[in-house]
């Protein structure tokens, strides 16, 4: 921003280097063009130009883009102090599928430079995840495993595809090995569940899923304009969404769900998904959690209650939200 400073002064300098920075500045005269006009030397123009801004008759001012994420940066680390957040800028009304973009390429450009050779990653999957997963920069990286955090089958497909692609896809990119979970995403009954824990290859993916250094998961929301792929793909019936909100449930990680103070324990849902112990995301170096969207930020702040990251990566919008004052 430019603001003239136009108060009166006797001293005619002063006042002719206002009337040569409004030319120059608001109407965008070239130096020549002024010189022309007041019948000035160039050179003088010039020193004009340059006292209205030595004295203080100009004043410009720099608006960075970047600043604004920088400061919200600073808020997130000021309220959640075990956080290393990353906030992403948007253009300025632009639709949240947008955000989701530029979310998902600064997401796949942070994991790219967490990675080294011989780590295990643990994925959630969804629809955040799959972005992330087309914004990705091919790079080989040596005995790298990507591991599938939560089972995909529902009522309707054993194993959804849309998980399959998304989880191949990052390795792939990697020249990585993909370890699926080819189990249902609930059980109906957990004791299904915990014999099904029980067979050796589950507990080679469980195995990996507790070894895991890096993970990289999203926050689910019944409420998000982008929908939730577990809430929009037919893997809770009514009855289980009517629990859910009865229950004070906020959002999930993996399929595990969590209350809205980020504490998880003893919902039942819980012990019928195939989703891992939310505490493995306290355990692990990086625990990067990617979010876009005004409808994930309740869940994302209950999940934030429950120090349920260590890493943050947001859009501008959605992290302005996030930090505003409750109603």
């Amino acid at each position: 921003m430019l603001r003239c400073v136009t108060d009166p002064t006797p001293d005619d300098t002063a006042a002719q280097a206002v009337q040569v920075a409004r030319l120059y500045y608001h109407q965008g005269l070239t130096t020549d063009a002024i010189a022309r006009e007041l019948g000035l030397s160039r050179p003088k123009v010039s020193r004009l130009l340059t006292l209205a801004r030595r004295t203080g008759l100009v004043e410009i001012r720099i608006h960075d883009p970047q600043a604004q994420p920088q400061s919200l940066e600073a808020q997130l680390r000021a309220h959640y102090p075990f956080l290393h957040p990353q906030v992403v800028s948007v253009p300025p009304g632009s639709p949240e599928n947008v955000w989701l973009e530029r979310v998902a390429v600064a997401a796949a450009r942070l994991l790219g430079q967490v990675l080294r050779p011989g780590q295990i990653v643990g994925l959630a999957w969804g629809t955040t995840l799959d972005a992330v997963s087309r914004a990705l920069t091919p790079r080989p990286v040596t005995n790298l495993q990507f591991v599938q955090l939560n089972g995909s089958a529902n009522a309707l497909d054993f194993m959804s595809g849309f998980v399959t692609d998304t989880i191949t896809r990052f390795a792939a990119n990697y020249g990585a090995r993909a370890h699926l979970f080819p189990v249902p995403t609930f059980f109906d009954d957990p004791a299904t569940r915990a014999a099904m824990w029980r067979e050796r290859s589950v507990q080679h993916v469980l195995d990996l899923q507790n070894h895991a250094d890096v993970l990289l998961y999203s926050v689910g929301a019944a409420s998000a304009q982008v929908p939730s792929h577990v809430y929009a793909a037919g893997y809770l019936d009514d009855a289980d969404l009517h629990a859910l909100r009865d229950q004070g449930v906020a959002g999930d990680i993996a399929t595990v769900f969590f209350r809205g103070d980020g504490s998880y324990a003893g919902l039942p849902i819980n012990a019928r998904s195939s989703g891992p112990d939310l505490g493995l995301t306290r355990r692990v170096q990086h625990a990067i959690c990617v979010v876009s969207g005004l409808g994930k930020v309740e869940a994302l702040r209950a999940a934030l209650a429950g120090e349920l990251m260590t890493t943050l990566v947001i859009d501008e919008v959605t992290a302005r939200t996030l930090l505003a004052p409750g109603p």
